[in-house]
């Protein structure tokens, strides 16, 4: 795990991440010639201009649909143990922020709705900016029928497109970034995101076709089109996830939704029982392990 500390200054590496010269001709034209690469930017940098429109998940909105249900014995606990685990994921993450010294935190596996939400939850938790690196792809290419138009045309095009963002997002510090699985199948990605720290969210399969099913999630253009029947959506997310099991075991930590399930006491048919706030927690005490490893392996290499 190579860790690389925010800093304010100008990124001064020698990669390309300064020119949009890999993007493919229809991508390089949304992309501004340069993006700012300092670690502490403000709102109107180049790049937040890409940033995908999403709703904040606010960790306030779990209380807030507590406090919103009837007013009986049940919601109440709810509600309570809510609040409780919002307070502590935000504790939490107030303690790791100075040992973490605003590396960046990258999300690979198969997206699911754990996944994406779990993102923003944590970036609000630690005060980080969110991105979605298949949603600055596709916005740049003028939508997602745009995106799967180019991959049709030039599928190496679109990949050296992928490896861009992901390269101006590894030069900067203090974000959460979802990425896609073109982010863990060539060496090159994977090697960008030892910029920060990698954590791979493995949701069962069988979870994320039933969400693709009920359109609770999108795949990006990337992994487009997928069959609407029940078999082949089954199929086809099982290939995804073989296709990017490789690079998602180089993650430097795993959390698995079966094994939180397991530890707060759920069964299997009991998955649902887990909220995106468990997990959230589980990643926070997962990066806190590995801060202390590195602070520790540090102190060692210290000459006497």
């Amino acid at each position: 795990m190579r860790i690389i500390q925010a800093s304010s200054s100008t990124c001064t590496c020698t990669c390309t991440c300064r020119s949009p010269s890999l993007l493919h001709p229809q991508l390089r034209r949304h992309i501004p010639t340069r993006i700012s690469l300092n670690s502490r930017f403000s709102p109107e940098s180049s790049i937040l201009s890409l940033k995908p429109k999403f709703s904040q998940r606010a960790v306030a909105a779990v209380t807030t649909r507590a406090v919103l249900e009837n007013s009986t014995s049940d919601s109440v606990a709810t509600k309570v143990v809510e609040r409780d685990l919002s307070l502590a994921i935000k504790n939490k993450a107030s303690e790791i922020s100075s040992d973490l010294k605003g590396t960046s935190i990258f999300l690979v596996g198969i997206n699911s709705s754990y996944k994406l939400s779990l993102g923003q939850i944590l970036a609000d938790a630690l005060r980080y900016y969110y991105f979605n690196s298949d949603g600055l792809v596709e916005e740049a290419a003028g939508g997602k029928l745009n995106a799967i138009s180019i991959i049709e045309n030039d599928e190496e095009g679109y990949l050296a497109s992928e490896t861009e963002v992901l390269k101006q997002l590894s030069s900067m510090g203090r974000l959460v970034v979802c990425a896609g699985n073109g982010a863990v199948k060539s060496a090159t990605n994977l090697a960008l995101l030892r910029h920060g720290v990698s954590i791979w969210i493995d949701v069962p399969l069988d979870l994320v076709a039933k969400e693709l099913e009920e359109d609770k999630i999108q795949l990006s253009a990337s992994d487009t089109p997928i069959c609407k029947s029940s078999p082949e959506i089954q199929d086809q997310v099982a290939a995804l996830y073989n296709s990017g099991l490789n690079g998602y075991s180089t993650a430097d930590a795993t959390i698995s939704l079966q094994n939180v399930a397991s530890q707060l006491g759920y069964g299997y048919d009991e998955l649902d029982a887990v909220t995106v706030e468990d997990m959230c927690m589980e990643v926070l005490k997962e990066i806190e392990r590995l801060m202390r490893v590195k602070k520790m392996m540090e102190e060692a290499a210290r000459p006497f």
